[in-house]
């Protein structure tokens, strides 16, 4: 099989698996039947269309595929009798609790993501089971964009999966009422995943993941204003990716970055949903934080950022979400309006020690005042923090820079 093939399949994998596992776990009501039915049917188009060319519906083969291996597996273990005999008499195509070859199941996708993300699961495996189920990643690449040996993610994902069945947390999206509640771990949940791989250069395709996943949000509740923000934030920071690493690797700040690298089709599709949210005026952290980075992406140049636009919307970011984070960013806007000085003593007042961008921000301010052995000290502490290669060696090249 040539690497182009290979690819091919891949990407298949990626797009197909979320959707075919979401249809099977509400079909059969075992997230372990419906996983191990899709990597079986994934197994054998591995085997069969390299030399056959692929189906002209590939998503739709891969929903029957793994259907019909579901219903296999149920019949030799001899269990589930009763859920065998209903599925086995679904129609292919017509039935609304089937699977329609090629038809996307949103809709399961969405229960699916409720159910990851239910508050009897921990963060980390909320995330974790997103990406098993709904990303398409091998529990070898979740491993990874955790920073854990992939036997310890292994067990982790069974605990999760273990819990959600012994817990019955139910596969559906939450009542109307229920909504608000459940509706912000599940994009917590999303920004993290694109997150994590905005910060690891190796697991980038989290970030289109991520997207994707926002996406889908997105047009499965129209009506909620913090789901379009979150996709307006991912695209504006998606927007600039390319332009925040050298060609060595080494880390770009935003302030040097060449903005003729930027995407302008992600920026005006981001831009264009922050129009949408401002006049429906229902702000929230997602949309102000997305509008924060329209803002950015309207400057030509970094001399001409309406930094007084951005000090006004972090304003009312801190209002909603009063966290220490969000004010070390304000702190950061102010700077750029008030001066190095003004700032500081904001960032000053924050309990962040454990932060690097904490102490980066400190190190930037204390070298622009001129106080350049504080900045050093400052540049070293964030470098010591700092969790990815990249980020240490800018650190520590700025505290050389600083003395």
């Amino acid at each position: 099989m040539s690497a182009v093939d290979e690819a091919a399949i891949g990407r298949i994998f990626r797009e197909e698996s979320g959707r075919t596992v979401a249809a099977l776990i509400r079909v059969f009501g075992d997230i372990d039947v419906a996983e191990d039915a899709v990597q079986e049917a994934f197994a054998v188009a591995l085997s069969k269309w390299p030399g056959d060319g692929l189906p002209p519906n590939p998503g739709g083969w891969i929903s029957t595929t793994a259907r019909n291996r579901a219903i296999d597996r149920l019949r030799r273990e001899a269990r589930e009798r009763e859920l065998l005999s209903e599925a086995a008499v679904l129609p292919p195509g017509n039935d609304d609790r089937g699977i329609p070859e090629g038809e996307p199941v949103q809709d399961d996708r969405l229960r699916l993501i409720f159910t990851c993300c239910h508050p009897a699961l921990s963060t980390d495996a909320q995330v974790a089971l997103t990406l098993r189920l709904l990303g398409g990643l091998s529990t070898g690449e979740v491993a990874r964009s955790f920073l854990v040996a992939e036997a310890t993610m292994a067990q982790r994902l069974v605990r999760a999966k273990r819990k959600i069945k012994a817990a019955r947390i139910p596969y559906r999206v939450p009542e109307e009422h229920q909504l608000p509640d459940r509706l912000h771990p599940v994009l917590a949940v999303v920004y993290l995943v694109y997150n994590a791989g905005l910060n690891s250069p190796a697991e980038r395709g989290l970030c289109t993941e991520a997207i994707r996943l926002a996406r889908i949000l997105a047009t499965l509740m129209p009506d909620e204003p913090e789901v379009a923000g979150l996709l307006a934030l991912l695209l504006l920071t998606e927007s600039r990716r390319a332009s925040r690493m050298q060609p060595d690797g080494s880390l770009v700040v935003l302030g040097e970055q060449d903005r003729s690298r930027w995407d302008r089709a992600l920026i005006e599709e981001g831009q264009a949903i922050v129009r949408r949210c401002l006049r429906r005026n229902r702000p929230g952290p997602y949309q102000l934080q997305a509008a924060i980075n329209a803002v950015h992406a309207d400057a030509a140049t970094t001399e001409q950022t309406d930094w007084s636009q951005i000090v006004a919307l972090y304003d009312h970011l801190l209002a909603l979400a009063p966290t220490p984070v969000v004010a070390l960013n304000r702190a950061v806007a102010i700077g750029e309006v008030q001066g190095p000085a003004a700032a500081l003593a904001l960032v000053d007042e924050l309990d962040l020690d454990n932060y690097h961008p904490f102490h980066a921000t400190r190190a930037d301010l204390l070298r622009r005042l001129g106080r350049k052995d504080e900045a050093a000290t400052a540049y070293q502490r964030a470098a010591a923090l700092a969790p990815t290669d990249a980020e240490r060696d800018f650190l520590r090249l700025g505290g050389r820079a600083a003395r």
